[in-house]
């Protein structure tokens, strides 16, 4: 019975081939190849869904800056406009083009220049001085109407 078993097992070692032959035919190490496929896959995806989650919050991360210097945009142009409620105006245009260069030209000229845009209307005045006091606007309109340019006028921003 011994020599039976030992020769059984000789003759199965001789007739079957090697290693890779039997993991060929899933006979042997599927299960485990199977397993570690499936973890890469699953890495994969975690990797794939990270990288996605971290361009979301990139865009939101900038989104909020675009938003957040907005608001301070409009914060300085609201204070300027309540520091500053008197306005000489030297044009007003429809077209935005026409209101840059007319304010570049006086700003050449040594004006400190502002774009207002005129709420409601498509209209944008361009203004050569402000002033915080309408006796000092008033003042400084006439002298401006003599020497410089004799169609500007004095606009109000209300508060």
């Amino acid at each position: 019975m011994k020599h039976l078993i030992a020769f059984l097992v000789i003759v199965l070692l001789v007739t079957t081939p090697s290693c890779k032959w039997l993991r060929k035919k899933g006979l042997i190490g599927k299960k485990k190849a199977n397993t570690e496929e499936a973890m890469k896959l699953k890495l994969d995806s975690i990797r794939v869904a990270d990288s996605v989650r971290k361009a979301q919050d990139r865009l939101l991360s900038l989104e909020l800056a675009r938003q957040d210097s907005i608001r301070n945009i409009e914060q300085a142009e609201l204070n300027w406009r309540n520091s500053f409620p008197y306005n000489i105006i030297v044009g007003s245009f429809i077209t935005p083009e026409y209101a840059r260069s007319y304010a570049a030209e006086f700003s050449a000229q040594g004006y400190k220049t502002k774009i207002i845009k005129l709420e409601g209307t498509s209209f944008e005045m361009v203004s050569a001085e402000a002033h915080e006091k309408f006796s000092t606007a008033v003042a400084r309109l006439k002298l401006f109407q003599d020497t410089v340019a004799y169609d500007a006028w004095l606009y109000i921003n209300k508060k």
